[in-house]
């Protein structure tokens, strides 16, 4: 069975740093698109940042503004950073790969930034 396994998360201060990680089994996450995913309280899911690596790749990253994804296919996993947090950053961070109709998602992580 494909299961998306999420680490990281927690209480975590506004102007610090976050990572949280994902790593699957039964599939090469560089095969998929992978995207961070975030459900502030209240809202809907929303999409936090994605990339598409190429296949052929041991390793990807992508960086725009305070968010950073790096994907390491030697150890299929897949990581978010934020910097300078903020109190909006808050919410439940969800790991996402997706390849045409198939779509496996993480169990979600609660991130809490604190003032």
């Amino acid at each position: 069975q494909v299961r998306i396994l999420q680490s990281g998360g927690g209480l975590v201060q506004s102007g610090g740093s976050l990572e949280l990680a994902c790593t699957a089994t039964l599939i090469q996450l560089n095969a998929y698109t992978v995207a961070w995913y975030r459900q502030a309280p209240g809202k809907e899911r929303e999409l936090v940042s994605q990339m598409t690596p190429n296949i052929h790749d041991r390793t990807a990253s992508l960086r725009k503004g305070r968010i950073s994804l790096f994907l390491d296919n030697t150890q299929n996993t897949f990581t978010l950073r934020i910097a300078n947090l903020e109190l909006e950053d808050t919410g439940i961070y969800y790991c996402n790969a997706q390849n045409g109709p198939t779509s496996w998602w993480g169990q979600g992580t609660q991130v809490t930034v604190s003032s």
